[in-house]
């Protein structure tokens, strides 16, 4: 694992920016920078404001999506209705 210390300008950026996001896990977080959670929230605590980190903490902390494990993976709305595509080929209705 690597230490907030030895990161770069451009990657504390960009995982401040992945934290704040909703939909990006922790553990995206920790498989693109080593970083596990508790490294994350040090890093966030020590970068950003004190109200910032505040309002962040409480987001994080009643969403599901921070966590894989907790998240449920469901297929997105496809209509009956909708052909279906096999090889690249709309088939036709018979």
């Amino acid at each position: 694992m690597k230490r907030p210390d030895q990161l770069k300008d451009e990657e504390i950026d960009r995982i401040i920016e992945m934290a704040w996001e909703d939909r990006t896990s922790f553990d995206a977080i920790e498989r693109q920078f080593g970083l596990s959670e508790r490294q994350v929230i040090h890093l966030m605590r020590r970068e950003i404001s004190p109200s910032g980190f505040r309002m962040w903490r409480k987001r994080v902390q009643s969403r599901k999506t921070k966590h894989e494990r907790y998240q449920t993976r469901s297929s997105r709305f496809k209509s009956d209705r909708q052909r279906s595509i096999s090889l690249n080929k709309i088939s036709k209705r018979g």
